[in-house]
């Protein structure tokens, strides 16, 4: 049994928060250099350079790449061999959300109380947290600032399985489409099908986590993503909502086996700026 103080979960979500909110990950930065070459519409390339010099802007000067800093989801893989010592787990990363976000000086978004006062709780705790035990004895601890016009652009539908593969792919594609300019494109598109409400969110989140140009390592998951992409970009709704070819870098869909009675399916927004930093434990 391996130990692992709660001091070191704090400092290392600490930097964390600021270090996702800094820097894009070089997966992202390829995927948006991609897209610029890629982009016909001179207004679509602008914003492209726009916010390609706003990332290089944000890490050089150390500044949020957004100031929609985002409500941290973290996700948490313990191995099943580690002990947690010296505090409460959640507690412990819910401090280092509270430090993070302090020292880095990030915009606190978070409110108590959503549909009444929304007082806000000042330090942008507390975090969501999903909690996974794995083989093993490391943890690894992966924080998503998640922005509120993506997450807002968020939508789940309880099909029938008679809807099959093509009602999800029109259903996806019009999601997109009635999102418009809101999720700040171009956007990643989380896709979960199948287990229950709760466990359809939770994939169709996870996916927006795995390194973009990576396809899904079943060749007909990854057959539909390629399909959701190229019908996605042919919308026209380009950089920013501004028009153009690239409306998408990726689509990512994650399954789950489902009820025979039922075929579960949400779709999660990722922004252009897709924050998320890990570290291993």
């Amino acid at each position: 049994m391996r130990e692992i103080n709660t001091e070191q979960v704090v400092r290392e979500v600490a930097r964390l928060c600021i270090e996702a909110n800094y820097y894009l990950g070089e997966d992202v930065l390829d995927a948006l250099r991609n897209a610029r070459q890629k982009e016909v519409s001179p207004v679509g390339q602008a914003v492209m350079d726009q916010i390609l010099e706003n990332v290089e802007i944000a890490a050089q000067g150390e500044l949020p790449l957004c100031q929609d800093t985002g409500l941290l989801v973290v996700f948490v893989e313990l191995g099943q061999e580690v002990h947690i010592v010296g505090g409460e787990f959640n507690e412990a990363i819910t401090e280092g959300v509270r430090q993070g976000y302090r020292e880095g000086y990030l915009r606190k978004s978070v409110v108590d109380k959503p549909f009444s006062a929304r007082v806000n709780t000042r330090d942008n705790t507390p975090a969501v947290i999903h909690t996974e035990i794995v083989p093993g004895d490391k943890l690894k601890i992966t924080v998503c600032p998640k922005g509120g016009g993506s997450e807002n652009m968020s939508y789940l539908k309880m099909f029938s399985p008679a809807a099959g593969r093509q009602g999800i792919i029109d259903w996806v594609v019009e999601c997109v489409e009635n999102s418009g300019a809101n999720p700040c494109p171009p956007v990643i598109v989380g896709v979960g099908v199948g287990g229950t409400i709760d466990q359809t969110t939770f994939i169709a989140k996870k996916a927006l986590l795995r390194p973009l140009g990576q396809p899904s390592p079943d060749p007909e998951v990854a057959e539909l993503e390629a399909e959701i992409l190229e019908r996605v970009n042919k919308l026209g709704i380009g950089p920013q909502g501004l028009g153009g070819r690239v409306t998408a870098l990726a689509v990512h869909v994650e399954t789950f086996p489902c009820h025979i009675a039922s075929m579960p399916a949400v779709v999660n927004l990722q922004c252009h700026s897709a924050r998320h930093k890990e570290a291993v434990l």
